[in-house]
């Protein structure tokens, strides 16, 4: 996978809010011209995007602001049983650590940490920007 694009109203809110999950920004830019217009199929695009990622991961999540043309926001469900894409799981060293410096940034967590016995695997839900489902997730051994 090269990267996830997500759409956001509040670029700068959005941006921080990865920042809290270790990612560093890679690069930020204005997106207009006939370029921009032909490969998102809609005329006179002007937006801005930041582009993040985990260091040594490879994974990357680009965030774009389209200031014009302007979209229009859908119903987004929170539950993990509503059809189509769900939510992006981030693997962490220490999720303990990781739920605090969210929950100590105002990021409620869905539930407590909890284990699946199985394997061993720790994880937690919460909310991102613009209404996705996050999963925060630490594997035995890590």
């Amino acid at each position: 996978m090269d990267y996830l694009n997500i759409v956001v109203r509040d670029l700068e809110k959005a941006g921080q809010f990865f920042v809290l999950l270790d990612f560093k920004i890679q690069d930020q830019a204005r997106l207009r011209g006939d370029w921009i217009f032909r490969t998102v199929g809609l005329e006179n695009v002007d937006a801005e995007y930041l582009r993040l990622s985990l260091p040594g991961d490879g994974v990357s999540v680009e965030l774009i602001r389209f200031d014009s043309p302007p979209g229009h926001a859908t119903e987004h469900s929170d539950k993990a049983n509503t059809p189509g894409f769900r939510h992006l799981a981030f693997q962490v060293q220490d999720i303990e650590k990781a739920v605090e410096v969210l929950k100590a940034n105002g990021v409620k967590p869905l539930s407590p940490i909890q284990e699946f016995t199985k394997t061993g695997k720790k994880m937690v839900y919460f909310p991102g920007p613009e209404g996705i489902l996050l999963e925060l997730a630490q594997y035995p051994g890590t």
